[in-house]
């Protein structure tokens, strides 16, 4: 289930996160994800924030969806980049076979350790054979809150390589930082690149 004081935070810092995370061009690891897709390709955008992945997803010629539980992310998405999003919570995600690549980018994270399996399952089924998924995470054991409420799950690295190879997934890049969130605090993270097989 989802985590009601996490989306009561996104709700009220809608705009405030966007600013924090407005880019004018895709980082590495959103061009690295853009490199596996097809020409053209259909992405779903999980846990889309303000959409920011999804605008860069659309300038490259990509037909990404944009999804998130915060009624005010998705407001934020639909009215500042005009783009396709909709209110859908990770339990929510019901499709078969409908996209090229899932661009989880650091929304799963909000999910309980307990949910990750069936999040994993269910955007496996949601994926072409040969489709391209990426993960970002923040590093580290256990769950907690940060200082402003959210709800945070942490992997370490082999955890989540053998979540994504028990979902059916093979991970075929990976990327390892440190950076400031929108809490103020300088967090480890890794991000891992994978694809279902054909």
């Amino acid at each position: 289930m989802a985590d009601t004081k996490t989306i009561a935070l996104y709700d009220a810092k809608a705009g405030d996160y966007a600013d924090l995370i407005a880019s004018d061009t895709p980082d590495a690891q959103l061009q690295a994800f853009m490199a596996m897709l097809p020409p053209g390709g259909s992405v779903l955008d999980l846990g889309c924030g303000p959409g920011t992945a999804s605008v860069h997803l659309r300038n490259a010629g990509f037909q990404p969806l944009a999804v998130d539980a915060s009624a005010g992310m998705i407001a934020l998405a639909q009215k500042k980049y005009g783009l396709n999003a909709q209110q859908m919570r990770f339990d929510e995600i019901d499709m078969v076979a409908a996209f090229d690549g899932i661009w989880a980018n650091f929304s799963l994270l909000h999910a309980p350790r307990s949910a990750l399996p069936d999040h994993l399952a269910a955007l496996y089924t949601a994926l072409r054979p040969g489709g391209a998924f990426h993960i970002g995470m923040k590093t580290g054991e256990g769950e907690d809150r940060d200082q402003i409420e959210r709800l945070y799950t942490y992997v370490t690295i082999p955890e989540l390589t053998q979540l994504l190879q028990d979902a059916g997934l093979v991970p075929c890049g990976q990327d390892e930082g440190r950076d400031m969130g929108f809490a103020g605090t300088l967090d480890p993270w890794v991000v891992i690149r994978a694809r279902k097989p054909l």
